[in-house]
């Protein structure tokens, strides 16, 4: 990981490049879970827009100059977790998944959310998405109970709600 670079979305950054990791991720990670002519019918550029949001941060994680991994956060936008911060998304391009750069890019995402002033933070993740909920879970995040109904491509899912409770650590001196 010697040549892995973090840091927040710049105006100079190709948003088509970093919407393409967020293609390319779902189309991979959600085989089997979301219908596969939805994961087929993806336009290029999908989130490109959502990537200048001014309600949300942008991370994004670097192999060089290339564009492999990237993470959005903000101020939740659900009522019942107005104090919370919420990360929106971590995806990878599926070469670089199951590697240890997603965890590297979670815990910057909750750095990040930290220096904000949160304290609770949440996500929410597909129930069928077992990889993710395990990976999740090995980083610290605990799945709440809660869940919503979504349907994406026609299909019903059910995301459920993953919490993450920031602790300050107190020195032993």
């Amino acid at each position: 990981m010697k040549d892995i670079v973090i840091r927040k979305v710049n105006p100079s950054d190709r948003r088509e490049e970093i919407s393409s990791v967020y293609e390319l991720s779902w189309k991979f990670a959600y085989k089997g879970i979301i219908p596969q002519n939805y994961l087929d019918s993806i336009p290029s550029g999908q989130w490109c827009g959502a990537l200048d949001n001014p309600d949300r941060y942008n991370l994004i994680m670097l192999d060089g100059d290339k564009i492999i991994g990237t993470s959005s956060y903000c101020k939740s936008h659900f009522e019942d977790y107005k104090d919370w911060g919420e990360i929106i998304s971590i995806y990878f391009l599926p070469e670089y998944m199951g590697k240890g750069y997603g965890k590297c890019l979670l815990e910057q995402a909750v750095e990040e959310l930290k220096a904000m002033g949160f304290k609770k933070l949440f996500l929410w993740v597909l129930e069928d998405n077992h990889r993710a909920r395990h990976f999740y879970e090995k980083c610290g995040f605990k799945n709440s109970g809660e869940y919503m109904e979504n349907v994406i491509g026609g299909k019903q899912l059910r995301e459920l709600l993953y919490v993450y409770f920031i602790t300050e650590q107190v020195e032993k001196g």
